[in-house]
């Protein structure tokens, strides 16, 4: 039993510093925050199909704390002159809240690889649904998105600014899910306890 969580937690451990590892290699990066990276999710999503949600979800919350000191050394959270309110619920939504959820990824792990690919897509899309409520509710933001195309309704705003970064990584994420867990040889060795 005790070499059992030992071993749950080294893996735990490992796929939380692939995952950090991963979202620090940036595909594209948005400018106001959020950016497509190298798979970053997969490895949580990978542990908490091999462990189940429970374990996916201290996974998750541990990558979302790792994801936040991140956000305050690299990206300067606190210098970005929020009041401490709007701080606190970024901390909350932005890190905590919307990194967590990719535990959940593992949810649907009994149906196989459609299983698989399903919860990978709903911990994505839990992901974006968290960015996008912090869009609305904390940052407010309007105006131009793109050349030529601006808004100044900001669930719109919301939406297509957080979904620009939230759909291709979600459609990667999904991708390499299948790719992982289609292949006999990887799908034994990802799942053997």
């Amino acid at each position: 039993m005790r070499n059992e969580k030992t071993r749950i937690m080294t893996e735990a451990a490992v796929m939380v510093a692939l995952a950090t590892v991963l979202s620090m290699i940036k595909i594209i990066n948005m400018p106001w925050g959020g950016s497509v990276t190298l798979l970053s999710m997969l490895p949580i999503i990978v542990f908490s199909v091999k462990r189940g949600v429970k374990y996916g979800m201290a996974a998750s919350f541990l990558f979302s704390l790792i994801q936040l000191g991140q956000g305050i050394a690299i990206d300067g959270i606190l210098s970005w002159g929020l009041t401490p309110l709007t701080l606190i619920a970024c901390i909350m939504l932005d890190y905590v809240g919307a990194y967590s959820v990719i535990g959940i990824g593992g949810i649907f792990r009994e149906k196989g690889s459609t299983g698989i690919i399903a919860g990978t897509v709903l911990a994505v899309f839990l992901r974006f649904g968290v960015h996008f409520i912090s869009g609305v509710a904390i940052w407010h933001s309007f105006g131009q998105l793109w050349d030529g195309f601006s808004t100044d309704n900001t669930w719109l705003y919301s939406l297509l600014y957080n979904g620009a970064y939230m759909l291709p990584e979600m459609i990667f994420t999904a991708v390499g899910a299948g790719v992982l867990f289609s292949v006999p040889q990887t799908k034994r060795v990802l799942l053997q306890n």
